[in-house]
């Protein structure tokens, strides 16, 4: 038998053992491990285009907060330590202005190619800066995505589709789309000093696109003839990143067939099989992984579980792919929860913290990615919130911030997931209502285990095992007055302790 962890988690202040609640026993075996997590992400769109522009104290204060792995005085965390960070590629929309068909300026984005052929570097400077601000702060791994292909190779000569019906892009220009994408990886490598590790170049293929943002639709078909053209192109310009498919806009798109728009779904038997005439596993370049997106599968409870049971029944029948969740944000409106409003406070928290735990433990994701890192609007799709202002404004940090803080900021690149065992842990009411667990392992060889309270009341945890291993564990709280408010617990020792209401409680066992 392995290192066994019988544990009972540890929040904010010790118990109150006066107030009797019911006793939650926590097994954690470190033998036993799941999927290897790879990092926690959030993309520049749209925003970083004008705040890398703002005000040097302000875009340092939002790229601390996204990437700092600095402690404060008391001990807490500066900022989240996001590992990864996603890049949008635009496709030059801006310079049209409102000749692109898109109205809100902020989801026109500038693009490198112009119409001469040319490239002007000097564009997207806001979003470069954020780019760099990364790599300072200690990020290593980069995402480089697109929503639409350069308005100079669509059909219509836009970012977005006329009838989204098939791919913005003639197959005569696959290649030259390819060639884009490959300058700007390597001009990136030698001028900017970032390697794009991924590149996605088909950003949720199946929806319609037709305004309101960049996008473009693209039938399996016809994603699967340009990865080809993309992969022989990065073949032979000797492209280190890696294509990430499918990025599909939901993630029942992987794994079955849709009634709707039927040629865009069931994309892990379409391009995994062997048998597919899709099939996309043979080529160099490509990933082994399937990214998809969280929309629309939250709620109700139910729902949420047994699509990301239906990703790992697949997962498990091609155990040479990962999955990877890489993007979310609220767009539901049901009885707990509704997109419209900003989520500054737990509620959106707690609701979003279930999905990650949904998306690691059940779903087995090797990344999770949330949608805007910083967000203008009155909408529950940003870390970090501020005015919509081009040029200067207020910004306001989020407790959904500080909440992917505890994992992103202690759960570190490569970290394996480990077992976890208590009562009632695979009930839908556990996940629904209840205290959820979760555990890793670091490459340091500590463990670190997230405990959601969703509960009104606080909850007693069990914490009863040898940790001589251990020299001491620390907490960090958040919850509606705290932001990865640390502790230091001491030597773990036996003892029953209290996790708050309506909290998330990160405890990081250390061997020194």
């Amino acid at each position: 038998m392995g290192n066994l962890l019988l544990g009972m988690l540890v929040l904010g202040m010790c118990c109150n053992l006066a107030a009797q609640n019911s006793i939650l026993k926590v097994d954690i075996d470190t033998d036993v491990e799941f999927q290897t997590i790879h990092n926690f992400a959030a993309s520049d769109a749209w925003a970083a285009q004008f705040t890398g522009l703002w005000p040097d104290g302000k875009r340092r204060q939002m790229a601390d907060w996204l990437f700092s792995t600095e402690i404060d005085k008391t001990g807490s965390p500066k900022g989240i330590g996001l590992t990864a960070w996603r890049f949008n590629i635009g496709a030059g929309s801006f310079d049209q202005g409102d000749h692109s068909g898109i109205k809100d300026p902020w989801r026109r984005t500038e693009g490198f190619l112009q119409s001469n052929g040319s490239y002007d570097w000097q564009k997207q400077a806001g979003q470069q800066w954020f780019l760099k601000a990364a790599k300072e702060r200690g990020v290593e791994q980069f995402i480089a995505f697109v929503n639409s292909p350069p308005i100079q190779l669509t059909k219509n000569g836009k970012g977005h589709s006329e009838d989204g019906l098939a791919a913005n892009i003639s197959h005569a220009n696959y290649a030259a789309y390819a060639n884009f994408l490959a300058d700007v990886w390597l001009h990136f490598r030698d001028s900017v000093g970032v390697d794009f590790d991924y590149m996605s170049p088909f950003n949720e293929p199946q929806w319609e696109w037709k305004g309101g943002q960049e996008g473009s639709p693209w039938n399996n078909k016809e994603l699967a003839a340009a990865t080809r053209v993309i992969d022989s192109v990065f073949r032979a310009e000797n492209i280190a990143a890696q294509l990430e498919i499918t990025e599909a806009g939901a993630i029942d798109y992987l794994t079955g067939t849709k009634k709707k728009h039927n040629n865009r779904s069931d994309q892990i038997e379409t391009f995994f099989s062997p048998s597919s005439p899709d099939y996309l596993r043979n080529l160099t370049t490509l990933a082994p992984k399937v990214a998809a997106h969280s929309y629309f599968t939250t709620w109700p409870v139910e729902k949420l579980k047994r699509e990301r049971e239906r990703i790992a029944e697949k997962l498990a029948k091609y155990p040479s792919l990962e999955y990877w969740m890489s993007e979310y944000c609220i767009l539901e409106n049901n009885e707990e929860i509704k997109g419209k409003g900003r989520g500054l406070g737990m509620q959106t928290a707690l609701y979003v913290a279930r999905l990650i735990h949904a998306d690691l433990t059940i779903a087995n994701a090797s990344a999770w990615h949330w949608w805007l890192a910083m967000s203008p609007y009155d909408f529950k799709d940003g870390l970090i919130y501020h005015d919509k202002n081009t040029d200067d404004g207020a910004i306001y940090d989020s407790k959904l911030l500080w909440t992917l803080g505890n994992y992103s900021r202690f759960i570190r690149p490569e970290a394996s997931r480990i077992s976890v065992s208590y009562a009632n842990r695979d009930a839908t009411e556990t996940l629904r209502n209840g205290v959820l667990v979760s555990a890793y392992k670091n490459k340091d060889g500590s463990i670190v285990v997230v405990a959601i309270n969703q509960k009104e009341e606080a909850a007693d945890l069990e914490f009863n095992s040898d940790f001589r291993s251990f020299a001491r564990v620390i907490s960090y709280v958040t919850d509606a007055g705290q932001n990865l408010k640390s502790k230091v617990l001491g030597k773990p020792k036996k003892g029953i302790f209290t996790v708050g209401k309506k909290s998330i409680t990160t405890f990081i066992f250390q061997s020194k």
